[in-house]
């Protein structure tokens, strides 16, 4: 542009019957001292919108690293990563982080709210920083506070609620903006497993009935059960969770 502005890039044009994610030939590697490792080897996935996808792997396995590639927060060493019909491998850093914030919601393990904002400042920052001030956008986000159940919390500080409750303001902020993908990394690592059952069932409602996308990166197996489909990370490969069972 000729006033030097930046513009994101948006979703681009998906063909009916096509994947929200298409994930081709991903390798990642990196160089240790004299040494390379390789982390993904030439790793294909397809995510059909409106799937919740659980991805299973021991520490180390390689999660982490599939986490910042999908979301565009690093690039693969080969292999191209399509959201929504746009080639993320193809941005530039400053397109990826704006498709990223525009286009995909985090649920975090250690929550990551601001604490220096109140609950809803929290909820509303994605459209914050997509410059989407309109009221009725705001009414819409803040609505799911209500739906997490903390409606009556709007102007607490994250320090005075409890960890699930932290994780239940997370979620609401996830979805605010209104993404094509949330992605949830070790959602319930903080939380007892109570209360790591409540917010995993509550997550999986709101995902559902805003008819989201998810991706549930994580070591716990108990996560099975909400998904349609469980997949497992090991040396460097998707497989699909049924065939590893012996």
């Amino acid at each position: 542009m000729a006033d030097g502005t930046t513009h994101a890039p948006g979703a681009g044009r998906r063909r009916p019957g096509e994947p929200l994610i298409a994930v081709q030939g991903l390798t990642k590697r990196y160089r240790e001292g004299e040494h390379e490792r390789e982390v993904l080897r030439g790793v294909d996935l397809h995510i059909d919108a409106g799937e919740l996808v659980v991805l299973l792997g021991r520490s180390g396995s390689g999660k982490s690293t599939f986490l910042n590639l999908i979301s565009g927060i690093d690039l693969p060493t080969s292999g191209t990563i399509t959201m929504g019909g746009t080639n993320l491998t193809a941005l530039s850093e400053q397109e990826r982080t704006l498709f990223r914030r525009q286009h995909i919601g985090f649920v975090f393990q250690a929550f990551n709210l601001i604490p220096t904002l109140t609950v809803a400042e929290n909820v509303l920052l994605p459209l914050e920083l997509n410059g989407r001030t309109g009221a009725d956008e705001q009414r819409q986000a803040l609505a799911y506070l209500a739906e997490v159940g903390l409606g009556d919390r709007a102007g607490s500080f994250p320090d005075r609620l409890s960890g699930g409750e932290q994780q239940r303001v997370a979620i609401a902020r996830a979805l605010a903006h209104d993404p094509l993908l949330i992605l949830a990394d070790e959602p319930t690592g903080n939380l007892d497993v109570r209360t790591a059952a409540q917010v995993m069932a509550l997550l999986d409602r709101l995902v559902r009935q805003a008819g989201k996308t998810m991706l549930v990166v994580t070591h716990d197996p108990d996560l099975r059960a909400l998904a349609d489909r469980v997949l497992v990370l090991e040396e460097g490969r998707i497989v699909d969770a049924a065939a590893t069972v012996a």
